[in-house]
């Protein structure tokens, strides 16, 4: 049985470099040319190695997300309460205004987007991928009930849309060319309505 040839470029290093060409142009604006570029590698190795442009969207997605994820939580399990925790990750946010990673986005919150509701494996995985993040945010609301800062009587899954819902805006508006002023006051609107006490009933 002949064997194909073996693999001589790092598929690690190859999947970062595509990650980075869909982060900045989307899954349907990145070209094959463009991809291979990033990646340094022949069309036959990223069949060999990826299967297709879809494939390779969806392996770049998943270690997207599972290394947002991981720094997420860390946050959260080193910060000294949830809320703190979530102050400084929206404030962190609104501080990188005018930067090259403001203008990137989130390459989440941006697949979820250009896909939409589509029925295919990218449009799926994104909305997976936006789930996961909601259910992170839902952790630290939680967690931020126990410790006494947010009132138990909230809706926990309401809060967690909200804040999944704030931090997708915060990302369209940096990566619009809002200025650090403009993300700030947003930013402390959300958590103020955050921190807001439930209404008399």
């Amino acid at each position: 049985m002949t064997r194909g040839r073996p693999i001589a470029f790092s598929p690690d290093q190859a999947t970062s470099a595509a990650m980075r060409v869909f982060w900045q142009y989307g899954f349907e604006a990145a070209s094959t040319r463009d991809l291979l570029e990033a990646m340094s590698i022949s069309r036959s190795s990223l069949y060999q190695a990826f299967g297709n442009k879809e494939q390779l969207f969806l392996e770049s997605l998943r270690r997207y997300r599972e290394a947002l994820l991981a720094r997420l939580q860390r946050r959260l399990d080193t910060a000294p309460s949830a809320m703190s925790c979530l102050e400084t990750l929206f404030g962190d946010t609104a501080d990188e205004a005018g930067s090259e990673r403001a203008a990137l986005g989130c390459l989440i919150f941006n697949s979820a987007t250009e896909l939409g509701q589509r029925g295919d494996p990218p449009a799926e995985h994104a909305r997976e991928s936006l789930a996961a993040i909601n259910a992170f945010f839902q952790r630290a609301v939680l967690q931020a009930q126990a410790e006494g800062d947010i009132a138990l009587e909230r809706d926990t899954e309401a809060l967690a849309g909200y804040l999944t819902m704030g931090m997708a805006g915060l990302r369209t508006l940096l990566k619009s060319g809002a200025d650090a002023r403009q993300a700030r006051q947003s930013v402390d609107l959300l958590l103020e309505t955050l921190k807001r006490p439930p209404p008399d009933g």
